[in-house]
Parts: structure tokens; sequence; C-alpha cells
């Protein structure tokens, strides 16, 4: 058995048996597991990130952040709503069947059911025809400025794969506990194929020697294990029994940039680490307030943003690897604006008084769900928020879980929370994701992760116009505009932008992406 330092034992059950890896495979870890092999179960990054090496899109990201031909080779404006795109010829899914339009249109029509939580990014295309085998005609509701970009998550998957296995309708796991075929398994067109899955704690894939794109990379193999304890992926990495860990706690990083033969990986990310509240329900969840909920009432909002000191967060948890925001889009976004990316300073006396005039001068309680294994420290910046409300009265229950748990929470159907901490990074690299996915008034599509369920209908307005506007200057006053009524209303407590922190043995090379994918297309181990 493979032997580690005296906290990595539970690695050793993990990796047992790999002593002999060869040069081809990579062994990595990270916190948190993906979680379904279905692309339609979850609008999260690591299940996305993870799937994107075994599924494809008609239009991909490469590593520079721009945009190329995947699954189709070429596109076409016909009418200012109609694009047509020519697919890729020869194409063939992993277990032998040739990619046709057929598979696009199909996996439309899936992407789309109610169980999906793949809808928004596809809310805005009205339909996907298919003009011959290998041509097909999308047609959107209005003219899409950003069509290219929302289609880089539209994974796609194999109508008579689906059909065989009984799984052509997306199961929502965490909601329902059910699961059909592709919830464990996968088969794409992708670089990579699923050899085993072994939920919350193993995942391997292998190189498809059938790919229609030429390989980057020289990996056969791909070991990904779940190991929650930081201390334990972090010796794993150190005694060599781990090529890469994926996500470094702020504390060790010193340490492993002095440890000869490793390296440290750094990058802006483009996601935004933020705090909701419910704001729709006429008594809250989880409070001791009853017959009313507090939250809808922007003084107490404005309290709670005022009582969080986010830059002690940024300097003191995240050792400074983290950019404080009073925006939901960071550097990087289409429509950051830096004028106003200002937060208010902490003023608990202000706070204080906030809560006496909404009825609540000596506080009340409320419970803050909260993943202990997505984000860098997200248990411990939940921690620091507890105390920070407790500075003005407000007693906070911390409910930190696992993420399948956490998102099962808090996400739809359920939306079972009161106060959330939750991250955000914008898949199109352009602000209307967010204001879309996030800040819009649900409505089937839109709104799909706004579990706080906020709503302003001159937001929903702008939103309609900053869809289709094809003035980038219009556009972005536009964006501006919803900013600044969010940051009035509170719509959300924006915290931060966290750095990517990643380390490798020195002989492995990769793009770290500022959207926090991992593409093994682009990794060699030397």
């Amino acid at each position: 058995m493979l032997r580690l330092l005296p906290m990595a034992g539970v690695l050793v059950a993990l990796v047992a048996g790999q002593a002999t890896a060869n040069a081809a495979t990579l062994r990595w870890a990270n916190d948190g597991d993906v979680g379904a092999m279905d692309p339609y179960t979850r609008q999260e990054t690591v299940q996305l990130s993870f799937l994107s090496n075994i599924y494809e899109p008609l239009v991909r990201w490469n590593r520079d952040l721009k945009l190329e031909p995947a699954l189709a080779v070429s596109w076409e404006q016909t009418s200012p709503t109609v694009w047509r795109f020519k697919l890729r010829d020869g194409v063939k899914f992993q277990d032998g069947t040739p990619f046709t339009a057929d598979d696009v249109v199909f996996s439309f029509g899936r992407i789309l059911a109610p169980s999906s939580l793949m809808r928004a990014p596809m809310g805005p295309v009205k339909e996907i025809r298919k003009v011959d085998a290998h041509t097909i005609d999308i047609e959107t509701k209005l003219p899409d400025p950003i069509l290219l970009q929302e289609l880089t998550n539209f994974f796609i998957m194999s109508k008579a794969w689906c059909e065989a296995h009984n799984a052509t309708v997306p199961v929502q796991i965490e909601a329902s506990k059910e699961e059909n075929f592709a919830v464990r398994n996968a088969m794409g067109t992708g670089p990579f194929r699923l050899v085993l899955r072994e939920p919350d704690r193993r995942t391997v894939v292998e190189r498809n020697p059938d790919w229609w794109d030429k390989p980057l990379h020289n990996l056969d193999r791909v070991e990904f294990s779940v190991i929650g304890s930081a201390a334990t992926r972090v010796a794993g990495l150190l005694s060599g029994e781990l090529d890469m860990i994926y996500t470094v706690p702020p504390q060790d990083m010193d340490r492993l940039a002095k440890t000869p033969g490793l390296k440290l990986w750094q990058t802006n990310e483009l996601r935004t680490v933020f705090l909701g509240m419910d704001q729709s329900r006429d008594e809250l969840l989880k409070s001791d307030v009853k017959g009313k909920n507090p939250l809808k009432d922007v003084r107490v909002r404005e309290a709670f943003a005022l009582a969080i000191d986010e830059p002690a967060i940024a300097a003191r948890i995240m050792r400074g690897q983290a950019h404080p925001t009073w925006e939901m889009w960071g550097p990087g976004i289409n429509g950051y604006n830096a004028a106003l990316d200002k937060r208010p300073a902490v003023d608990l006396a202000r706070a204080k008084q906030l809560l006496a005039e909404a009825g609540y001068p000596n506080g009340f309680r409320i419970t803050l769900d909260c993943p202990n294994d997505r984000y860098v420290n997200d248990e411990a910046i939940c921690t620091a928020v507890v105390s920070m409300m407790a500075r003005i009265g407000m007693k906070v229950d911390l409910n930190a879980q696992t993420k399948s748990k956490h998102f099962g929470e808090i996400n739809p159907p359920k939306n079972n929370t009161s106060f959330y901490m939750l991250g955000w990074t914008p898949a199109t690299y352009d602000a209307h994701n967010a204001l879309y996915a996030l800040v819009g008034s649900p409505n089937g599509q839109r709104g799909e992760v706004n579990d706080g369920r906020y709503s302003n209908p001159t937001i929903d307005a702008l939103i309609d116009k900053i869809s289709v506007e094809t003035d980038q200057a219009k556009r972005n006053a536009m964006i501006d505009d919803t900013i600044k009524i969010m940051q009035k209303d509170v719509a959300y407590i924006p915290l931060h932008q966290q750095v990517i922190v990643w380390a490798s043995k020195a002989n492995v090379d990769l793009a770290q992406m500022p959207d926090n994918y991992f593409p093994y297309r682009y990794v060699n181990v030397k």
C-alpha cells in the first residue's frame, strides 16, 4: 500500500494501486465532486468544466478565451434572428455512432426540459431546425448579440444513446434523488471518455482515440479524486501521489511555492462570490421572525451589507487572494465598471439604526446556508460573516455542508433558504449572463438561479433591452443602470472575486483559465 504523511490516510485509499501510473497519466484532486455526468443537471463550473472534456458544444473557448469552431465548422446570420450553422462532418460519438443535426435538435429539446437546470443559457433561442444532416438553423426570439457565447455550454448529447438508455430527460438529483443512466454514465464526442465513476470518491477518463481534433495533450488517462481535507490534498502533492491539486488553500501557498519540483498556478477568477437573501416569501423559512419577512425591507438588507467587513475577509481569510467588490461581475467581464465598484464602508452604528427603524432593534435569528467544499475558504468566510453580523445584534446560525447538499437546498425547485452564499462566473464573459440568471425575476427560464427571488420590473425591462442591443455603448450604459438599481436595492451582497490558485508538479504543463475551467486537452506531463 502506498504511504503518505500521517494525515493522508484518506488519500491512501483513493490512490492505492496507482504507483505504476506512467507519464501519460494525470492524477489530481479537488475538495468537491462533480455533481453528475449529465451536463444538464447543474449550472455549475466544476461540473461543466469536467464534462467539457467528454461532451462538446458547437462553439468553444480556446486557451486565450477566444471563440473557435467545435462541432460547428462555420456559421452565418441569414436574418437578424436566424443563424445557420454548418456541422462538422465525420465526427463520431464515443460509441461509434455518427454525430448529425438530429443530435443537436434533440439536445436542444432536452436542455429545455422542465427538469433541466441549464435552460437559462438557451433561453433566447426560439427553435433549432434541421436543414440537412450537417446543417442547422438556430432562430432566436429576438436579435441576440451574444448567441455564440451562450452556445459554449450547450453540450451536445447523442439522441440514440439517450433513447437507448431511457435518459431522454434530465433528472434533478438533489431535489428528487432520482437517477437515470446519464447521471453516472457519459458518452460524448470529446477528447476523453468516461471509464470509471465512483461518486464522491474517484472518476477516471481515458483518451478518446477517435477524437476528431488534433490532440494538444499527451494524456492517456486522467484520475480525479475527491479529497475533502486541504491538508490531505497538499500532503498528496508533496509526497508525489498527486500530480496536481485544484484550489490551493491560501495558507499553504508559500510552502508549496518554495518546495523544489512543484509549481504554483495563479490567475484572477471571473467568478463573484456573494450573499443572497430571500426577498419573496411572506415569512422566512429559517428565522425566528414569524408572520413576516424582514428581508423584504431594504433597510434590513442594507444593515446586513454595512455589517460585513469584506476588506477584512479579503486580507485575513483570503490572505490577499481576493478582490473586494460591490458588483455582481468583476474585471474581465463585459459590463464591468470600476467607477461603480465601490463598496460602502463598514458602519455598525448605521446598521443598528437601520435595523431599529425596520422594527428589529435587537436584531433577529436567521440561518446562513453555506458550502464547505466549493469556494476558497467558503466555510471560514461564512463563519466570519456570522461574527460580523453579531456586532449589530443579529444571531446567525451557520449551516455549512457539501456543495451537492448546499445546491440542492438553495436552488430550484426547493429554494429552501433565507440567507445563502453562492458564486457565479458569467459563462459568456458578459454581464447579461449574470443579469439573466441571477437578477431577473424568475419566469421559468430567466432568473433560474435567482434563489432569493429578487424582483424589480425596471431591471427586467433593462435585461430585455440589453439582450438585443447591438450598440455596445448603449448596451453598457444600460448595464450600468442595472448596477445602480441593484446597489440601491441591495439586491445581493457581493463579496469578492477570488484568485484561482492551483499547484502541480513542475513537469505538468496546463492552461489555467480565468473561468476556472480545467481543460485536459491542454495538459502535458513531461
